[in-house]
C-alpha cells in the first residue's frame, strides 16, 4: 500500500533579532510575582501552592494572578502589559 505521510513541524520559527533580557534576579525577598493561568484544569491549585510556598519561604511581598480565558490563545496584551509593569517575575503554566 503506498501513501502519503504528512508531517508538521511544530517548532517555531527563528527569530534572527537579538532579545535582550532583563537580569536574573538573586532571590524573590520583596518581589512581586505574577502568575498566568492558561485555564487549563488544576493549574489554579498549582499556583495557589506556590504563591503560599513563594512568600512563606522565599519571602515574596505580593503574587498578582491574571488567567487567560482560553488555553490555546496568547495572553491579551493589555495582560502583558499589566504583568509586565507590576512585577518582577512571572511565571506561565500548564495544568491537567
Amino acid at each position: 500500500m503506498v501513501g502519503t505521510v504528512l508531517i508538521f513541524d511544530p517548532t517555531a520559527p527563528c527569530q534572527n533579532e537579538p532579545k535582550h533580557l532583563p537580569p536574573t534576579l538573586d532571590d524573590l525577598r520583596d518581589k512581586v510575582v505574577g502568575f498566568i493561568d492558561n485555564s487549563k484544569p488544576n493549574f489554579d491549585n498549582l499556583v495557589e501552592d506556590l504563591a503560599e510556598l513563594l512568600r512563606s519561604r522565599y519571602g515574596a511581598s505580593r503574587i498578582i494572578k491574571r488567567r487567560k480565558r482560553l488555553s490555546s490563545h496568547p495572553a491579551p496584551e493589555a495582560m502583558i502589559k499589566e504583568l509586565s509593569e507590576q512585577c518582577d517575575v512571572v511565571i506561565t503554566g500548564s495544568g491537567d
